[in-house]
């Protein structure tokens, strides 16, 4: 009897993948894709086959050693939010080339609206870019169904599959039949004749390139021919609707009868060319309805101008006929197919916004508090913030950041800006993401002889997506030193109130050291510390 369960969506990923065969899954924590991994590393099928769980230094990182499991034979889940198919784009874009011997599939998880993050990228791109297969569930159900259904397509195919979900399919819940798990796959290595292709040497890789082409064609037809895409047809055709992944649940929350439009639901990638044909023999408008940018919306206009059906309108995000940019929802949806608004209701009194704020006895607070009285005495001074708890440092009280970039950013800005004669130039970076991407940065800075003062303040975890491990906890001055700072400017503090003097004496040191120096302000998360607490 199959197993009924309410899942998030992340939760219906990481149950799949395990009843897939999994072998291991690669991941660094980042909001919407967190729970992913988390999931898995708390399931008892993980222990009891071995599943390989940890955390990875960076999304890079955790692509790579995917790509080794399938190597091997076996089958891997790669999971990043969005952002992190930035970082991990070499590996990924090669894994093409490669191609896979065990099933591979990465998982993206967008952020439309920006709820957690610096924009809002559409990861179908990095699909289309790389001219791998993209499946994108509607809903939970399909979530579980279709990470089995792309390690198959992955291992038959010899091709690594992106899944994509944005935050909203991530993160609600919704009732899951489960079926039977099959067995891990045994070790075996790639057959003879691709073996060749996981050398990427320019001779092999050409060979590769044109096979990757001539696969556009297959994997386009099996799009075409999948159960995932399904054309309905409707009594009203004055217009089309071709609804992408969970807009396809905006649109029938608002038809829970059957839509009266003809439909294409689009969960499949490459785009079903030939069933978009069926819809444009009879209707000359077509909505488009797709979270994130419009990709297939865009796609559209070239496929109906090749066909020399210029007379059919296309509609969506581009003409205003849904908002350009953010999150959709079905009175988006609504509005966009011509029904009439529902009721909308005044939010209570009682409700007030919170924003974001550092926890009230985090570490980051004192460490802020200290840096800005240092920075008092020096006009000019400029602070390079980076990702994590600590960009709240931007935040009011504070105001003690002047940028954040992305990963890394904050060394490698305080360097450029160094460089164009601002000082003092501060870069702070939390432990985690000195680890992630900010090493390499340090030993510019060593390298290039930098004036800069870099400050790590390590709360011991990955605070922001949850508590997760850090990968620099417990060797951050051995890091520093083996990079080549000197070891007399690394130097630690322990960020609390009645250590200000000693803090803000040791920052002004190092600010006044004309070259690269270290400050590790090391304090554990409140949050961490209360749930290790618990557990005593």
């Amino acid at each position: 009897m199959a197993e009924k369960l309410l899942l998030l969506g992340d939760e219906a990923v990481a149950l799949g993948a395990l009843h897939a065969g999994l072998s291991g899954v690669y991941a660094y924590p980042g909001t919407p894709s967190t729970e992913i991994t988390e999931y898995i590393q708390n399931h008892p099928m993980t222990r009891e086959r071995g599943v390989h769980s940890d955390w990875c230094t960076n999304e890079k990182t955790a692509m790579e050693a995917a790509l080794g499991v399938s190597y091997a034979g076996k089958r891997a889940l790669v999971c990043m939010k969005h952002v992190g198919m930035n970082v991990c784009a070499d590996g990924f874009m090669n894994s093409a080339v490669t191609g896979a011997n065990g099933g591979l599939v990465v998982v993206a998880c967008d952020d439309p609206s920006q709820h957690s993050s610096q924009n809002e990228q559409d990861s179908r791109f990095y699909a289309e870019f790389a001219q791998v297969p993209c499946f994108e569930p509607s809903n939970q159900q399909e979530a579980y169904d279709m990470v089995r259904e792309a390690f198959d397509y992955s291992e038959a195919n010899h091709i690594p599959v992106l899944m994509r979900l944005p935050t909203r399919m991530a993160h609600s819940r919704a009732v899951v039949e489960a079926r039977e798990p099959r067995e891990q796959n045994e070790m075996h290595f790639p057959a003879a004749d691709r073996a060749k292709f996981w050398v990427t040497l320019p001779g092999i890789s050409r060979v590769r390139i044109k096979e990757l082409a001539d696969d556009q064609i297959r994997f386009r037809h099996d799009s075409e021919l999948s159960e995932d895409n399904l054309y309905t047809d409707g009594p009203d055709h004055s217009m089309g609707i071709v609804a992408c992944g969970i807009a396809y649940n905006y649109l029938m929350e608002n038809y829970p009868g059957g839509c009266t439009y003809p439909t294409l639901k689009v969960t499949r990638y490459p785009f079903p060319k030939q069933l978009l044909e069926k819809m444009t023999e009879t209707c000359k408008t077509i909505l488009v309805i797709e979270e994130g940018q419009p990709l297939v919306e865009e796609k559209l206009r070239g496929l109906i101008y090749e066909e020399g059906s210029a007379a059919i309108k296309v509609k969506g995000r581009l003409d205003g006929s849904l908002p350009r940019t953010g999150e959709l929802n079905p009175d988006h949806v609504r509005k966009a197919v011509g029904l009439p608004a529902n009721p909308v209701f005044e939010a209570s009194g009682v409700t007030v916004p919170r924003p974001p704020a550092l926890c009230m006895g985090c570490g980051h607070r004192d460490f802020y508090t200290a840096l800005n009285n240092v920075l008092k005495k020096y006009e000019g001074s400029r602070v390079f913030g980076d990702i994590g708890c600590y960009t709240l440092g931007y935040m009011s009280p504070f105001n003690a950041i002047h940028t954040c970039v992305e990963m890394g950013a904050s060394l490698t800005m305080a360097i450029g800006a160094a460089n164009s004669g601002v000082w003092p130039s501060v870069g702070v970076i939390g432990d985690s993401t000195f680890t992630h991407s900010g090493m390499t940065g340090l030993l510019d800075a060593v390298n290039s002889g930098a004036d800069i003062t870099l400050c790590i303040s390590d709360n011991l975890t990955t605070g922001m997506t949850g508590g997760q491990d850090s990968a620099g906890t417990g060797k951050l001055e051995r890091i520093c030193e083996a990079i080549g700072v000197a070891p007399e400017h690394i130097r630690t503090i322990v960020p609390l109130p009645k250590n200000y003097p000693e803090m803000e004496a040791v920052i002004d040191e190092e600010l006044n050291y004309h070259g690269v120096s270290v400050v590790i302000c090391r304090r554990e998360c409140i949050q961490t510390a209360k749930r290790h607490a618990k557990k005593i």
